[in-house]
């Protein structure tokens, strides 16, 4: 075996756990092709890293001046040029210095060659733990040399060409802090055939009519202001209703299973997260602390301080647990700029939190629980596309999580098998745990099939040590509980995000800001129609009527284009009738139905809380 083909079979163990192989190398090649078409398209820019990611790939560049949209054209073709020219990917051992005299004009990369020695950061800028190294690896193809691990494809002609595609610019600092320059970053995609490609871009494209921020803005749910902040959206009424609809329910829910909610400030002293640990593991990612005469402020990152002290107020007794704390407690998070936006992406973040103070004994039947809760809530808000992912810690990282071998193997274990008890299919991740201790992170897919983080259940056996926590066992002596930390819903923030784009905006009955709306045909039939509007207000259905001098048709296609689930037609016909001619979004037209009968469908299908409009017909 080759020195060559020795370091490419090392480099198959770096492909991320759960990315396809071919894809990986494909998309790593491509990112290579790219920034060699860039450098040829603007000689003397300075490249900086360029991995490969979920679904494509990028390079983050120093440009002479901005891109414009017919530079992408012209790098897209040149990379199909670079692709038929069958270069062969050569890799080969350096050392630092031999590193450092090759990329001397790529300032970026002599940072990150002495990143790589110190072993702070990798090739592609993620913070590492291991130690520094001495030997690097250099990849080549044709002119175009990289600081790289690989692996990649053989040669250029193994990247389908008819299956790559250039697909946005955007703005990055370097490393991801504010600190550091901004580079343009270029995103592309690639794919093992052209019919692939084809099939992620219509994916791209039903992704961005169901984006939140674009569904939003149609459906007036929320907005931004300059003024106000990046990361703090305002909800506008509409988006305000589906808030506090989503919040009744949840709390319904966690009432029926014995919670008992709270209320506690969005501030404490800094001195409280000192002692939870927080301030020593997450304060970059806090806001800074409020200076006042006698204390420090600071807004609060986490809830689960706050829920301790509510624990500590009373002496505690066996018999009292578990005791399940809940709260929609807002917290405080300070995103990088670059990162925020819409719903999803937030500073300011009220959570659907909850603490369990349990004994040992009850860990199993409490996490069941809190596991069949979210697969509940799941239910009612339609969401099918999830999987559980058991977060461990990383045993070599002492800097990101607390040091207690015998705590993290023990609560490792313990939540291993409470799942294998459940039942249910999981993966494992390393280095995906909370700083205090592993958990089971509920993984939704997107429209786009990306998985992300939504609900998380985690055992905590660090905080109750922190904080002195104790209760009464049966032979009357001191006894420490275990904490549960848990999210059933996400931050509200987050899950009407993926709930607008889940739905297109076209939310349940039981979920939309307006339920029905009320069109009379002509002026003469106004008056009817605001008298039944009261009447459905007074039942509580949130009922709007629309009074304005447009032809009923126009109003109907309006009242699609808001998503409104039924549109109730009165004419001179249905006012002697004392009925109503139903129409749904769908575009249904169910005539003429007697107003006692449309109250009583609402009725059952606003408090079901079906995913239906009818009880035959499908929402969408």
């Amino acid at each position: 075996m080759s020195g060559q083909q020795k370091l490419e079979q090392q480099f198959e163990e770096s492909i991320p756990k759960g990315y396809d192989a071919e894809l990986y190398k494909i998309r790593h090649s491509a990112a290579h092709v790219m920034a060699q078409a860039v450098l040829d398209r603007f000689p003397g820019t300075k490249i900086a890293i360029g991995p490969p990611v979920e679904d494509g790939f990028y390079y983050d560049f120093d440009l002479p001046r901005q891109l414009e949209e017919e530079d992408l054209g012209w790098i897209e073709n040149r990379m199909k040029e670079i692709i038929q020219g069958n270069h062969p990917f050569a890799v080969r051992e350096v050392t630092a210095q031999e590193a450092r005299e090759i990329f001397k004009d790529q300032p970026f990369k002599l940072e990150l060659i002495k990143d790589l020695v110190e072993g702070r950061f990798d090739e592609d800028g993620n913070k590492i733990t291991a130690g520094g190294e001495s030997r690097l690896t250099i990849y080549q193809h044709d002119s175009f040399a990289d600081l790289c691990r690989g692996p990649h494809v053989d040669n250029t002609q193994r990247i389908p060409a008819n299956a790559v595609k250039l697909i946005k610019i955007a703005g990055a600092y370097w490393k991801g802090s504010e600190k550091n320059p901004m580079l343009t970053r270029i995103y592309g995609s690639a794919w093992r055939s052209e019919a692939e490609l084809t099939d992620y871009l219509n994916r791209l494209e039903e992704a961005k009519k169901r984006d939140h921020r674009r569904v939003g803005r149609e459906l007036e749910l929320y907005m931004t202001s300059e003024l106000v902040g990046s990361g703090f959206p305002l909800l506008l009424p509409k988006g305000a209703t589906v808030r506090r609809l989503l919040e009744s329910f949840i709390l319904e829910l966690e009432r029926k299973r014995g919670y008992s909610h709270v209320c506690t400030p969005a501030l404490a002293k800094v001195d409280l997260y000192k002692k939870s640990g927080h301030w020593e593991h997450y304060k970059h990612d806090m806001f800074p602390p409020i200076e006042l005469e006698t204390e420090s402020l600071v807004l609060r990152p986490m809830n689960c301080p706050h829920h301790i002290q509510i624990y500590s107020s009373a002496k505690r007794s066996y018999r009292e647990l578990p005791l399940r704390i809940a709260e929609l407690g807002t917290q405080y998070r300070f995103e990088r700029s670059g990162v925020v936006g819409g719903l999803s992406r937030v500073r300011g973040m009220t959570l659907n939190d909850a603490h369990i103070f349990c004994r040992p004994d009850q860990i199993q039947q409490e996490f069941s629980g809190v596991v069949q809760l979210v697969e509940t809530a799941y239910k009612i808000l339609g969401i099918k596309e999830y999987s559980y992912r058991l977060s461990y810690r990383d045993p070599l990282d002492d800097e990101k999580y607390v040091k207690n071998d015998e705590m993290w193997e023990k609560a490792q274990a313990m939540l291993k098998e409470a799942m294998d008890e459940l039942g249910l299919p999981y993966v494992e991740a390393e280095g995906e745990a909370a700083f205090y201790g592993p958990k089971l992170d509920i993984q939704l897919r997107d429209t786009m099939g990306r998985e992300e983080t939504y609900s998380t259940v985690q055992i905590d056996f660090h905080l109750p040590n922190q904080f002195d926590l104790h209760y009464i066992g049966e032979d009357g002596g001191e006894h420490r509980p275990v904490m549960i930390h848990r999210g059933v819903i996400s931050t509200m923030e987050r899950m009407m995000a993926y709930l607008i784009e889940l739905y297109a905006g076209a939310f349940p009955v039981w979920l939309a800001p307006v339920q029905a709306v009320i069109i009379p045909i002509a002026d003469t039939q106004t008056e009817f129609a605001h008298k039944l509007a009261q009447r459905f207000l007074e039942q509580d259905y949130r009922v709007q009527v629309d009074d304005r001098s447009e032809r009923m048709n126009a109003k109907i296609r309006d009242a699609q284009l808001q998503k409104i689930p039924y549109m109730l037609v009165v004419g001179k016909r249905e006012m002697e009738n004392e009925s109503v001619s139903l129409r749904l979004r769908t575009n249904e037209d169910l005539g003429a139905m007697p107003i006692g009968e449309f109250e009583s469908l609402l009725k059952k299908i606003n408090g079901s809380r079906s995913l239906n409009l009818t009880e035959k017909s499908k929402a969408d």
